[in-house]
């Protein structure tokens, strides 16, 4: 089990009070006591491994013991853009997300979507970031992002990042991009719902100057097209 904990609050060599739900896990779960060493992180990029100094009800006061520069993220950016599926397969797959070293995930309103992606869902999704994030050891969090409408999510990837969308008979058969587009400094990803994009919205994205990638002949899940969409960029590419 991981002994890491996320601080909402920026974190420093010294004293340090631990709140909340991480507050919660380290006292009740973990059974911390006096002199437990643990590791911190922010969000901010560094690790801070701290020795729990004193345990109340709710909350831990520790004692940070140095701030160490721990980079696991990718070279370059990822931004992922997906039609949420429903339910559990929305937490696994910004697990996984996470883990692949997405960068930031934005929700999208599609013509055929099956799920809306609410405020109070998205909440419970930054929650997971975090806890994938304890898990795989990365101290910068994935954002998740406000929903968009699929044409503003077109829009706003930069012309000059590499721009793949998901799409069955796409011209790209699952090839990494960067073998004729060379590589970027960023990535900009899309992929529809289970019921797929509406022949308008790939219209809409091929214009804009997005590649279509074929994925293979079987139909897939939204958040494993979603998944190996990324892993071409984050594991082929990297």
């Amino acid at each position: 089990m991981s002994n890491r904990y996320f601080s909402d609050s920026p974190l420093s060599v010294g004293p340090a009070l631990l709140a909340g739900p991480e507050a919660h896990h380290l006292i009740h779960v973990m059974r911390a006591v006096r002199g437990l060493r643990i590791v911190l992180f922010d969000g901010g990029g560094a690790e801070f491994p701290a020795v729990v100094e004193r345990v109340g009800r709710d909350q831990v006061e520790l004692d940070v013991l140095a701030r160490e520069e721990v980079d696991r993220e990718l070279p370059f950016a990822v931004t992922l853009g997906v039609a949420v599926p429903k339910g559990d397969r929305q937490r696994w797959l910004v697990e996984k997300a996470v883990e692949l070293g997405v960068t930031r995930l934005v929700p999208l309103w599609t013509q055929r979507g099956v799920a809306q992606p609410v405020q109070q869902a998205i909440a419970r999704l930054r929650r997971a970031v975090i806890e994938a994030s304890k898990q795989c050891g990365r101290n910068r969090l994935m954002a998740v992002g406000e929903p968009h409408s699929w044409l503003d999510y077109l829009q706003r990837a930069p012309t000059t990042s590499g721009r793949w969308l998901a799409q069955p008979k796409g011209f790209h058969k699952g090839v990494p991009l960067f073998a004729t587009d060379g590589p970027s400094e960023q990535y900009w990803l899309a992929v529809g719902p289970e019921g797929g994009l509406s022949s308008a919205e790939v219209s809409l994205a091929v214009a804009a100057g997005w590649h279509t990638v074929d994925l293979g002949p079987r139909i897939l899940r939204v958040e494993t097209a979603a998944l190996l969409l990324a892993s071409l960029v984050t594991q082929l590419v990297a």
